[in-house]
């Protein structure tokens, strides 16, 4: 005979049976709120409605020649020329490198105020997009790199905003590097800035496509029916920017026009001249 105190009545294990009945039913419903949670519940694409958006990229602009750690911006303009508010307004940008190419860093197409872009539809053909590296990254021919993906421009703090505003904008999607800007409505434009600074120099193309949506159900599409989209090739010299302290005591680009009858060598003025 066992003790007392380990003697286990009928009532007792009937209680014991009692609360581990309770407790499976517990997490059973916890599991099956658990599935519906985590995508048992309704598909993220059925309220995407399905058909053509017209759009038009506006202006796009991304200086050609930048110099390390020179901050810069990338500004993309879209309008919606449809008569149908864009569900969801979102920008994919992929780099790749122009090794190959040599350092021409000019591009032909339509011309922004402070850069140039090829014109819509002509930079990757409408083709699938790589895999996602971050939309200013390349990719790495180093071997036996864990992360083969290195950045040649980091994306300042906040950024992307819309232009003139303070606040960010732009939730990155899960989607391949590619920024959502929520819906846009008819005959409304909208302008988006990507602040950034050069970290690696060589010769790299910035493409970019416009989607009005991140599902693919709501396409975006010029007046010709192609997709919108575009690139920036951009020569990033090793060569730090030549800078001076003006009255206020700010650190400044110099210009040309600060050097005029001033010394320096023709290769220095060429320089400065853009040369």
């Amino acid at each position: 005979m066992l003790p007392a105190p380990l003697e286990e009545s009928a009532s007792t294990a009937l209680a014991v049976r009692a609360r581990k009945r309770v407790g499976v039913g517990i997490a059973v419903a916890l599991t099956a709120a658990g599935v519906a949670s985590c995508g048992g519940g309704e598909r993220q694409d059925v309220t995407e409605p399905e058909g053509d958006f017209p759009v038009q990229i506006v202006n796009a602009n991304f200086p050609s020649k930048q110099q390390l750690a020179q901050n810069t911006n990338l500004t993309l303009s879209v309008a919606n020329t449809g008569d149908k508010t864009i569900p969801d307004l979102a920008i994919t940008i992929f780099t790749s490198s122009n090794a190959s190419t040599g350092e021409t860093g000019s591009s032909t197409g339509t011309t922004g105020t402070t850069g140039t872009s090829t014109s819509p539809s002509s930079s990757s053909g409408g083709g699938s997009l790589p895999t996602a590296q971050g939309s200013f990254s390349v990719r790495s021919e180093q071997q036996g790199l864990a992360i083969p993906f290195r950045p040649v421009w980091i994306l300042e703090e906040g950024f992307p905003k819309l232009a003139g505003q303070s606040a960010s904008a732009g939730a990155q999607a899960a989607q391949t590097d590619t920024f959502s800007f929520g819906s846009l409505a008819s005959n409304q434009t909208r302008g988006m800035v990507w602040n950034v600074t050069p970290v690696q120099p060589g010769t790299y193309t910035v493409h970019y496509r416009v989607a009005a949506g991140l599902q693919g159900k709501a396409r975006a599409v010029t007046a010709d029916g192609s997709i919108p989209e575009g690139e920036f090739v951009v020569r990033i010299s090793s060569a730090p920017p030549q800078t001076r302290v003006n009255d206020a005591g700010q650190v400044v680009p110099i210009k040309p026009g600060d050097i005029i009858g001033q010394a320096g060598s023709q290769k220095q003025k060429s320089e400065l001249n853009g040369q």
